[in-house]
């Protein structure tokens, strides 16, 4: 049965616990094999190429972007990469093959980043395209490091291992990203070797370009799919739980068990995301089922994500939210009866390529929570010309999810106990299928909300 395994960034820089825990102390009946893993970068190493993933803090690519001394930052780099192999010396990693592996790569990225800045610099080639091209280049550089790392040090270990490199950073054939995964994959013996693939691929699309800091876990879905996996296994920091415990504490925060792919697509929606919606999709349409386990606690089945799973009863599941959205509202005094006036409002979001999170109406008015990295200046601008009162408000958005909570008062039991907390209902929204009430409140009572909704409707209930 040939699983894929996917290991996050977190996990990766905790690399004796990924051997101990599920390399060596998972293999399924003794059997070491039948298995592919797709890493990510060691933790921090993307953010550091790319961007903060959470904070927005700019890094190389950022330096390129702007025509800065992104040279030396590179030689920084190389030192970072050079001394988490030597943190690494203790599993066995030979540091002599791994250190001149990763100063090569580095080098030619060097290579390409100059040869872009100076067509770039020629004005004959649109910037934006010179600018992806940039960040596939730099964000490949984490995997490649990773999984090359991982290669040597199961070889150290007596472990027959193959190095997937699906960055393809000397390969000029034309491949798409599929192309290039059907071809690094066909004719290996999975029965005698572990694969582990890099998080990049490769591709005419660009895979930045289509999902951005989402790609490994498309990369994950995509090897699944080829190869016809019979589960896809995530292995995170924590379980996916009932709330983040790094908020509501270890001890309060209880793993899920089971779910399905639609609350794993509202996580998504709001930032926590099991698995990105662009690759769970794909897995859902063939029929691959998606665990979420925790590498620090191996012995844990972890949670199920299938496609039609529903509680036996009904329950909330998952507390999760964020605190990183605006909440703007339009009020117009004419609104009411025009068939069609919200039609407007969309186009303007959809003008500046923002995805809404939420969205209340009444009569007057129309609230909607959107990422606040994109309530631009010329966002606001336009809407307060188009309408007679806009307002914005940072906020926070707190959600409860479940597959089966479409009971008489799980609402009121949730509004109850934010309000014994003092804490002000802005907004609220749930569908009629009934997974997902989103609350929005001010942005101070984030945390306070978590915890109250985690302990009455999931520890409680």
């Amino acid at each position: 049965m040939l699983t894929v395994h996917k290991i996050g960034g977190t996990s990766m820089s905790r690399f004796g616990d990924v051997l101990s825990n599920i390399i060596i102390g998972q293999a399924p009946e003794g059997d070491m094999y039948h298995r592919i893993f797709v890493v990510s970068a060691y933790s921090n190493v993307t953010n550091w190429l790319l961007e903060h993933k959470k904070t927005g803090e700019p890094g190389i690519y950022d330096l390129f972007a702007k025509g800065q001394g992104y040279g030396k930052a590179l030689d920084e780099l190389l030192g970072k990469l050079i001394g988490i192999n030597h943190g690494l010396a203790a599993l066995k990693l030979d540091l002599h093959v791994a250190d001149d592996f990763i100063s090569n790569r580095v080098g030619q990225a060097r290579n390409y980043l100059v040869s872009l800045e100076e067509v770039m610099a020629s004005g004959y080639v649109d910037k934006r395209d010179i600018l992806l091209a940039a960040r596939e280049i730099l964000a490949s550089i984490g995997e490649a490091h990773s999984a090359y790392n991982s290669v040597n040090i199961l070889e150290n270990h007596g472990i027959d291992s193959t190095f997937v490199d699906l960055c393809g950073f000397s390969d000029t054939e034309y491949l798409t990203i599929d192309q290039r995964i059907h071809q690094a994959f066909s004719g290996l013996d999975f029965s005698a070797t572990i694969p582990v693939a890099t998080g990049y691929t490769k591709g005419t699309e660009g895979i930045m370009r289509e999902f951005d800091r989402g790609y490994s876990e498309v990369t994950f879905s995509k090897i699944a799919i080829e190869v016809g996996a019979a589960e896809a296994v995530i292995h995170k920091e924590y379980h996916l739980s009932s709330a983040d415990p790094a908020i509501v504490g270890v001890e309060y925060s209880k793993p899920v068990g089971a779910t399905n792919f639609n609350v794993a697509d509202q996580l998504a929606d709001i930032g926590m995301e099991a698995i990105h919606p662009k690759a769970s999709k794909p897995l859902e349409v063939a029929g691959i089922d998606i665990r979420i386990k925790s590498t620090f606690e191996p012995g844990h089945p972890g949670t199920l994500i299938s496609k039609d799973y529903k509680g036996d009863e009904s329950r909330v599941e998952v507390i999760s939210g964020t605190d990183r959205v605006v909440a703007f509202e339009v009020h117009d005094p004419f609104m009411v009866g025009q068939v069609g006036y919200d039609m407007n409002l969309m186009k303007v979001l959809q003008r500046h390529n923002i995805s809404y999170i939420l969205k209340a109406t009444n009569a007057n008015s129309i609230t909607m929570v959107v990422w606040e990295k994109d309530m631009s200046g010329a966002l606001l601008t336009e809407l307060k010309g188009l309408y007679h009162q806009v307002r914005t408000k940072k906020a926070a958005l707190v959600c409860a999810l479940g597959t089966n909570i479409a009971r008489p008062g799980s609402l009121a039991k949730a509004a109850s106990a934010l309000a014994e907390k003092g804490i002000n209902i802005e907004a609220v929204s749930q569908s009629l299928m009934q997974v997902n009430m989103q609350f929005v409140i001010d942005r101070e009572d984030y945390r306070e909300a978590v915890i109250s909704l985690n302990r009455a409707l999931c520890l409680e209930s």
